[in-house]
């Protein structure tokens, strides 16, 4: 047989190769799998029949053959709205796709809520993926991590249970991050800065409240002046309103993220107040929100690309056998803008 219909479609066999290159059709199938056991003349000849067939391999037999998928799953449990709205994911997702350009693996995205995540695991655990990557700075509970002793996974941010310390994460130090964050604001003269972080419950929430409280203690300041978001723009401008709405003197604020810093902006300019001149505004992302404020954001730069770059090389790297680390921790940097 030198054809056969897949979708309607007439396409090239592995017998039609093997004809037009003068081989058997094992001989094509050692080339098509990378056999070093075929000579290089014959791997020449091998190519030009592909070439001139358009010849596809069958990559539904190869991984019958080798229980292979050649496929990567990149798991959101966040709500489609969040997904879409928030810029840290679409870095994720250009950083993932970088580092497997270069490999066999095709990138499958799952957009899961973690309130009904059973369709995904089923779909994670049915031999349609090789290896999975969970991403999430809004969740951090490691809930797939269970899967763990089946199936090759590497999380984006550190877990909060310490009974899950086992897992394969990539993260930022966002304790550091944060530290520097508020120093520099001490460093501008600020002694009154307030702090908007994320919910208590979740590792960049925790991570980045520790951070600035670090360098609060650090300079004798006082830390009760702490409201909290969810990440959201909008949740920083309810958070950053009740401050002011308590009426203690702030003069600095570190948000802990751009987002949540935006919001907090527009609260700021209600109340009447400038920025840097009243309020000293740091956020925690470097993302388009925070280039977008006026004034620009001083910020966190957390190298978002980098991650999912990062994160798909080691599981990449945990696919092939190779020895890795369990924790990869990536640096941050603070970038100053008109905001300080």
């Amino acid at each position: 047989m030198t054809t056969e219909q897949v979708a309607g479609r007439v396409v090239p066999t592995l017998e039609a190769v093997a004809a037009r290159a003068g081989v058997s059709r094992a001989t094509v199938s050692r080339v098509v799998n990378g056999s070093p056991k075929v000579t290089p003349e014959v791997v020449a000849a091998v190519e030009r029949a592909i070439a001139d067939l358009n010849y596809v391999p069958n990559r539904a037999a190869r991984s019958l053959a080798s229980r292979r998928t050649q496929v990567i799953a990149l798991v959101v449990p966040e709500s489609t709205a969040k997904v879409f709205a928030d810029p840290f994911f679409a870095s994720i997702v250009q950083g993932v796709a970088l580092s497997l350009a270069d490999t066999e693996y095709t990138l499958n995205m799952v957009i899961s809520s973690e309130t009904n995540p059973d369709k995904t695991r089923r779909y994670l655990m049915g031999g349609n993926v090789d290896g999975a990557l969970v991403v999430s700075h809004h969740s951090g509970d490691h809930s797939y991590a269970q899967l763990g002793t089946s199936l090759p996974l590497v999380f984006g941010g550190r877990p909060v249970s310490e009974s899950q310390h086992a897992s394969y994460y990539v993260d930022v130090d966002n304790v550091a991050g944060a530290r520097v964050a508020t120093e520099h604001l001490i460093q501008r003269g600020r002694r009154s800065i307030a702090l908007i972080t994320g919910p208590q419950d979740m590792p960049a929430g925790l991570d980045r409240f520790t951070g600035w409280k670090q360098a609060m203690d650090a300079a004798g300041l006082d830390t009760s002046q702490v409201a909290y978001g969810d990440f959201s723009p909008a949740s920083g401008l309810e958070a950053m309103r009740g401050l002011l709405a308590a009426g203690r003197p702030i003069d600095g604020l570190f948000a802990a993220n751009d987002q949540m810093a935006a919001g907090a902006y527009s609260a700021i300019h209600e109340a009447g107040l400038s920025i840097p001149g009243d309020v000293a505004v740091v956020g925690y992302d470097d993302d388009s929100f925070g280039l977008m404020s006026t004034p620009p954001l001083t910020t966190v730069h957390q190298p978002s690309i980098g991650l999912g770059e990062t994160m798909a090389r080691v599981l990449v790297r945990r696919l092939a056998g190779d020895p890795v680390d369990r924790v990869t921790l990536l640096p941050t940097e603070l970038v100053i803008r008109q905001s300080t």
